[in-house]
């Protein structure tokens, strides 16, 4: 087992291949199964761009050799921080080809997050476009190299500058080695095919490995419950590296199924509309803030969206007000809402729940061996109905992050049960109900930021003597995140200063604060601790009071 990695006990190991949960085949096995199967099908597009099954083999097999030939080596890790474009299914494939395992990266990180990715993973390589807007990845990766010289290649999407590889020569330049080399590597299933990322609490997301056996089963079980068929077409413009849009059932559910992926970085209503109606879109993966955006478009009824089936939401709790508007305007479609972790276990309300159940639940576990528990303070079963934590183990939940002891300690129960963080309680149907969460994140927009992440950078300012971050509520990003402050007598600090402040950390945009409150002192708890709770009713009732 590969050093850091926590493997899943025998027993549990050994049931689920009874069971034939885990087939103990590689990822490229199957891969390569739809590739044939499917050869002629479109598999991926883009607004000017097609591409077969048997191109997107072809393409990515010749990746893999030409990145053998330029030194990776199986069980190497890289850093892949791609955009929704063609080019990341080709990476994706080739990797799995020759078992290089990615960490799955976003675009908006920046150099804080990427440096501690390449360190915690050790990474030979790193995947970015050249720039975005007016934010150089090339200049970025450059400093990262600097300081970990493990990373002895920078392979870029776009014009290559001196010192970076061409992914696109890579993919098209006639690879030297033969194809026999790729069956010559022997991959463990039970080692991991990729790492995603945590929206952790404490600080800069953990790694969490995802083997070869539970994430091909993660993208089986996920795609059997989401009404695909023949033909049908996904929208991929939530950012593919998470969890749901890359498996869930995602890029590899509608694959498997010999199914198209449509492709898109850009969720401007303007852009999204034309290409929904121009592909036929059946299918498409939402957060709740995404959903609302499209919804209250003027441009809405100017296109022909009657091809869409099926709405998965995830991420946030959908409101029933915003299901309703949906299906008023797309008569045809069901908002399909979902529950899932990078983590592992995957809740899904059924297509055919009833109506009731469809409002008010996130769903319930889409394998037989999702092993569930909602336990109180005391690690205790609630009684049904009652809420408790959300912990979970099964066939494609984490046994533990990446390279994290200390951290493993705390996030799972003695028995091996991952404690989510998330509150919940169970429906009378037998789905659950979100109720809130015990971890302290924000989830903007279903990006999830660590307040004590922010509030570690916040007091290296030198006018804040304390600071504690919040969750105030937005009807558009479900929440936001509220910088409450303690200053040091006779200093100030206003929000641009702030958010300038926090800018020279390198983190990405989505964690700034975005909007600052003042405080002489915190409300503390019963265990004199800072009561976010009551600072977030304190503030609420400020922004009452301004409005």
């Amino acid at each position: 087992m590969m050093n850091g990695v926590v493997p899943f006990p025998k027993d549990f190991a050994d049931r689920y291949r009874a069971k034939g949960y885990w087939e103990d085949l590689p990822m490229r096995h199957y891969f390569k199964q739809w590739c044939e199967q499917y050869a002629d099908r479109v598999a991926l597009r883009d607004v000017n761009r097609s591409v077969t099954f048997r191109e997107l083999d072809e393409r990515s097999t010749n990746l893999a050799l030409n990145l053998l030939a330029l030194g990776l080596a199986p069980g190497d890790t890289v850093v892949l921080q791609l955009p929704n474009v063609i080019e990341f299914a080709y990476v994706h494939f080739a990797l799995q080809k020759i078992a290089v395992i990615p960490v799955m990266a976003l675009p908006p990180h920046r150099f804080r997050e990427m440096s501690h990715f390449v360190a915690v993973s050790e990474a030979k390589a790193v995947f970015t476009p050249v720039a975005q807007r007016d934010f150089s990845y090339v200049e970025m990766v450059g400093r990262i190299r600097e300081q970990s010289p493990c990373v002895q290649h920078a392979i870029v999407l776009g014009d290559a500058p001196a010192g970076c590889v061409s992914l696109t020569e890579l993919i098209e330049r006639p690879a030297t080695l033969p194809a026999s080399r790729i069956d010559e590597i022997k991959i463990d299933p039970e080692m991991p095919a990729l790492f995603l990322l945590s929206g952790g609490t404490t600080g800069i997301p953990k790694l969490i490995p995802r083997t070869h056996n539970d994430y091909i089963f993660n993208s089986k079980n996920a795609v059997s419950v989401c009404g695909v068929r023949e033909g049908d077409v996904l929208l991929d413009v939530l950012p593919i590296a998470h969890n749901l849009p890359l498996a869930c059932p995602g890029l590899q559910g509608f694959l498997m199924k010999g199914c198209t992926v449509v492709l898109h970085a850009n969720t401007n209503p303007e852009e999204l509309f034309p290409l929904i109606e121009k592909t036929r879109v059946t299918h498409i993966h939402v957060v709740p803030a995404l959903l609302i955006r499209w919804i209250e478009s003027p441009v809405i009824g100017n296109y022909d969206l009657s091809s869409v089936r099926v709405i998965q939401s995830g991420g946030q709790r959908l409101q029933p007000e915003t299901r309703k508007r949906t299906q008023q305007l797309l008569p045809n479609c069901t908002v399909q809402e979902n529950f899932g972790m990078a983590e592992g276990v995957l809740m899904f309300v059924r297509l055919d729940d009833p109506v009731d159940v469809r409002m008010e639940t996130v769903g319930r576990p889409i394998c037989p061996d999702d092993e569930v528990m909602i336990l109180d303070e005391d690690d205790n079963p609630v009684k049904p109905g009652e809420v408790g934590e959300l912990c979970v183990r099964g066939p494609y939940t984490l046994r533990g992050y990446y390279k994290a002891p200390e951290h493993n300690a705390r996030a799972f129960t003695p028995d091996g049960f991952y404690r989510s963080g998330d509150l919940m309680r169970q429906h009378p149907s037998g789905n659950y109900m979100v109720e809130g969460r015990k971890k302290d994140l924000i989830n903007r927009g279903a990006e999830k930021i660590s307040a004590e992440e922010i509030e570690n950078l916040i007091l290296m300012h030198p006018a804040v003597l304390n600071v504690a971050c919040i969750p105030i509520p937005d009807r558009l990003m479900g929440e936001r995140n509220c910088a409450c402050l303690i200053l040091r007598p006779g200093m100030s600090v206003g929000f641009e200063e702030l958010v300038a402040f926090l800018n020279t950390q390198e983190i990405a945009k989505f964690k700034l604060p975005e909007r600052v409150e003042y405080f002489d002192d915190f409300p503390l708890s019963n265990f004199g601790k800072v009561s976010k709770k009551d600072l977030v009713a304190m503030v609420v009732e400020r922004m009452t009071k301004a409005a």
